[in-house]
């Protein structure tokens, strides 16, 4: 009989987990860009404890394993910053990543009152590329990450989050 995975609010327990999956799941794109360097890979675990306790984090459990996260914040301008979405790579194309971020939006939307949903993926990120799109997201503009890597920035309309859940 297997298990189902669950999604709720991460917890103050769960950060450890969550440095130890981000940095497992953002290997394969560091090795995309040839840039370890990136945010979540040199993330601290103090940093993951913080933003556990003041932002919007969603986890995937699979028993007691957390087998994906999100994380998301508002901005001064009203808008969701939803970013460092991840799902253990035995566990990617079922689904967990377009549930965690339904969780994500929802809560910001309904708890946190976001207007806008805002995501920055890296330009080779074709699959990330491809779930934002397919949940309605659309490419606004680029940026360079703070790691150096350039970004597409894709957004949707908070309102709309609902018709794509």
């Amino acid at each position: 009989m297997g298990m189902s995975v669950t999604i709720s609010a991460a917890a103050e327990q769960d950060a450890e987990q969550i440095f130890r999956l981000q940095y497992l799941c953002f290997q394969s794109e560091a090795a995309l860009y040839g840039n370890y360097r990136i945010d979540p890979l040199v993330q601290s675990l103090d940093s993951v404890r913080e933003e556990v306790a003041g932002d919007c984090v969603f986890v995937a459990r699979l028993g007691d394993e957390i087998v994906g996260s999100v994380h998301g914040r508002i901005t001064e301008d009203g808008a969701a910053v939803i970013g460092k979405l991840c799902v253990h790579p035995r566990l990617q194309g079922h689904g967990i990543g377009a549930r965690l971020l339904r969780a994500a939006e929802s809560a910001l939307a309904g708890e946190r009152g976001a207007r806008t949903f805002r995501l920055h993926a890296g330009h080779r990120s074709e699959s990330n590329l491809r779930l934002y799109s397919r949940v309605g997201y659309q490419r606004v503009g680029t940026s360079q990450g703070t790691d150096g890597v350039p970004m597409i920035v894709l957004e949707k309309d908070a309102e709309t989050y609902a018709t794509t859940a």
